[in-house]
């Protein structure tokens, strides 16, 4: 999909082809787009290549020849997977995505669509104006920081609601549950990381021009990347030491089931020992009538029971 939008007044407009100062905004591009992007627009075609590949991390590129700029950032993303948990369980990762600032124009491609630039061509972020491409790109670290920040609360609130399920279970879902959570941390973490590496070197000037009225909006977006790290490793930290402590929980919990097996299994027998006893061909047994080989297995398990239960043996 390929999309123009230009501002008109303080509105986002759509436009049908490509005009001075404007947004393209390509999303999964066809062959037919990525070649568009490339012939007409004039994009690097490794500049393309750099943005469709799913694993790029997060860099700055520059073109001296082609006075072109790539600013490949990460962004988180949710997915969901029903194969292995509930409607309400979900693993997030993080996507790249890039912009290619032209001389002219501002140039955005990403895999999939996303509720980001989602956010910025429905007039949802005040502020954004195609013309201040440094304060485009600056409005859109900003919010991949808030997103950032977004997904590491629900991961928490999931977290939380994992953690009660784990106090009254002895099953593996939760900790795969738990284990997820903890990769998608990793994720992010990684990607938040080479965010901070990225923007540092937006703000030197090199690659991207700075403009002083910029200097407060990179700040902000300095303190929601921080924030971010910060809350993703505390999180990554409570999720680790939770999981091992569950970990050792659940097998608690299956041996003191176990337990109980054993002590019912020892009570049990008790009445199949003194009935052997009396069922063998034995001449001279005590007290050979029907009732009392009933009457001493009950007596018996019931002993049995009194002492297994004073060795707080079925708790």
């Amino acid at each position: 999909m390929l999309e123009f939008f230009i501002n008109e007044g303080n509105e986002m407009k759509r436009i049908e082809h490509p005009l001075p100062n404007c947004w393209v905004n390509a999303v999964r591009p066809t062959e037919a787009e990525t070649k568009y992007l490339i012939d007409e627009l004039g994009v690097l075609p490794e500049f393309v290549k750099s943005c469709l590949d799913p694993e790029e991390s997060s860099h700055i590129d520059f073109d001296d020849d082609e006075g072109q700029t790539l600013i490949m950032v990460d962004y988180p993303v949710e997915e969901r997977n029903d194969s292995y948990y509930n409607s309400d369980s979900f693993q997030y990762a993080t996507s790249p995505l890039g912009v290619i600032i032209l001389k002219d124009k501002i140039v955005t491609i990403s895999l999939n669509e996303n509720n980001i630039l989602d956010t910025f061509s429905h007039n949802r972020m005040r502020g954004v104006d195609t013309k201040y491409k440094t304060r485009f790109l600056l409005m859109l670290m900003l919010r991949i920081s808030q997103n950032f920040l977004l997904y590491l609360r629900r991961i928490d609130k999931l977290a939380n609601r994992t953690e009660i399920n784990l106090h009254k279970s002895m099953r593996n879902k939760e900790l795969f549950q738990m284990m997820r959570l903890e990769k998608s941390l990793v994720y992010f973490s990684t990607s938040l990381k080479a965010d901070e590496i990225t923007l540092n070197k937006i703000v030197r000037g090199k690659y991207v021009k700075m403009y002083e009225e910029d200097q407060d909006l990179f700040e902000d977006v300095m303190i929601e990347l921080h924030q971010a790290e910060d809350m993703c490793n505390i999180y990554s930290n409570i999720l680790s030491g939770t999981m091992d402590a569950f970990a050792s929980i659940i097998s608690n919990n299956l041996n003191i089931v176990m337990k109980v097996l054993t002590v019912i299994t020892i009570v049990m027998s008790i009445p199949n020992i003194i009935f052997s006893f009396y069922g063998m061909n034995v001449e001279g047994l005590p007290f050979i009538h029907a009732w009392f080989p009933v009457a001493i297995s009950l007596i018996a398990c019931a002993i049995a029971t009194y002492i297994f239960y004073k060795m707080d043996m079925f708790h």
